[in-house]
């Protein structure tokens, strides 16, 4: 497995090292280890998720607050996606900064986010297969999200907006200007 550090404070990329032949492939898609070694710390994962999307469906962006926010591994298993983060921590000097990256069953590609990130992608392929550890579990209560298109954020999600397939939920999602008390 290889890590690349972003300007983004433990926002990490892991590139897999993949063995093909023609029988097909295999990769090791995490190793704790191997992540402590090069993060300094190593995440729990608890759950596993799973979701399939079709053509310019549009998930986010989603995070949770308070004592259930999550740090996340995700990974494309079939299809391509543009995963989008943006920083929510404050703290940092990247706050209300975007980071975006193509993940695909291609380039098998993995991003951990680290808390305190708003998380969401945009399925660029007929159909995508999005798969993510989590280091907390899902607590409804705690969720929260930032609105896709907010201005100031000035994220190119690819695709044509006529093109966005989106949940009510998400559109209803508060501005960053509007996130003012929210702790991770």
């Amino acid at each position: 497995m290889e890590f690349q550090k972003t300007a983004f404070k433990d926002l990490i990329i892991c590139t897999p090292k993949v063995f093909e032949d023609d029988r097909g492939y295999f990769f090791e898609s995490y190793n704790s280890e191997a992540f402590e070694k090069f993060a300094g710390f190593s995440p729990s994962f608890v759950q596993d998720n799973q979701s399939k999307s079709s053509f310019g469906v549009l998930r986010g962006l989603h995070f949770q607050i308070g004592k259930h926010a999550q740090s996340k591994l995700v990974r494309v298993i079939e299809g391509e996606v543009l995963d989008v983060v943006v920083d929510l921590r404050k703290e940092e000097p990247t706050y209300g900064k975007s980071f975006t990256i193509k993940l695909s069953g291609i380039n098998k590609k993995q991003l951990f986010v680290p808390k305190g990130m708003a998380h969401g992608f945009i399925t660029l392929s007929e159909t995508a297969t999005f798969a993510y550890k989590c280091d907390n579990y899902y607590h409804k209560a705690s969720e929260s999200g930032l609105l896709y298109n907010d201005p100031i954020l000035d994220i190119n999600w690819i695709l044509d907006e006529k093109d966005f397939i989106l949940s009510k939920k998400d559109v209803a999602n508060p501005l960053l200007a509007d996130l003012k008390h929210i702790s991770f």
